[in-house]
């Protein structure tokens, strides 16, 4: 039970890249039909990768079994890379909280307005999968350094090695 409940350290970037592209995929697909249901599937997927990393979430098992080890063997990547984990975790929390706030916004006020928060989810999800860049993990940095998340935290993401040597 406790192995369900866990969230990998390191995290594959090529796998949150990919999670990412999934996320705006959906967001994308929702905003374009104005198929407001989708923001339940981005909730429950969420949900399960804060809770359970990959191992609940049909979109991280596929990035992590599927994506990562076919982008790490394709011709584009030659190392593979690794992210601290809390850090990664922290930004699928936010994701949560932003895909809450629209599907409860979503059922109270209407469709019109839920777009907005789930715009500025694209954003962010959008910088992660196109550009490589985790605001979620940026807010994670500004809340250590503020000393809101405890120094032991820190330590655990200071002994990730960014970089391992290439996939054969």
């Amino acid at each position: 039970m406790n192995s369900l409940f866990s969230f990998p350290n390191p995290v594959n970037e090529a796998a949150a890249r990919t999670v990412a592209a999934g996320v705006v995929l959906i967001g994308v697909v929702a905003l374009a039909s104005s198929t407001p249901w989708l923001l339940l599937v981005l909730l429950y997927g969420f949900t399960a990768r804060v809770l359970t990393g990959p191992t609940l979430s049909p979109l991280g098992t596929f990035a992590v079994r599927v994506a990562a080890p076919w982008i790490e063997r394709s011709r584009w990547s030659r190392v593979a890379v690794f992210s601290p984990g809390p850090p990664k975790r922290f930004a699928q929390g936010v994701g949560f909280a932003f895909s809450l706030s629209a599907t409860v916004v979503w059922l109270s006020v209407g469709w019109g307005a839920a777009r907005w928060i789930l715009i500025a989810l694209l954003v962010a999800a959008s910088l992660e999968a196109f550009v490589g860049y985790c605001l979620g993990c940026a807010g994670f940095r500004i809340l250590m350094r503020w000393g809101i998340i405890p120094e032991s935290v820190c330590e655990a993401c200071n002994d990730i090695s960014r970089r391992r040597p290439p996939v054969a």
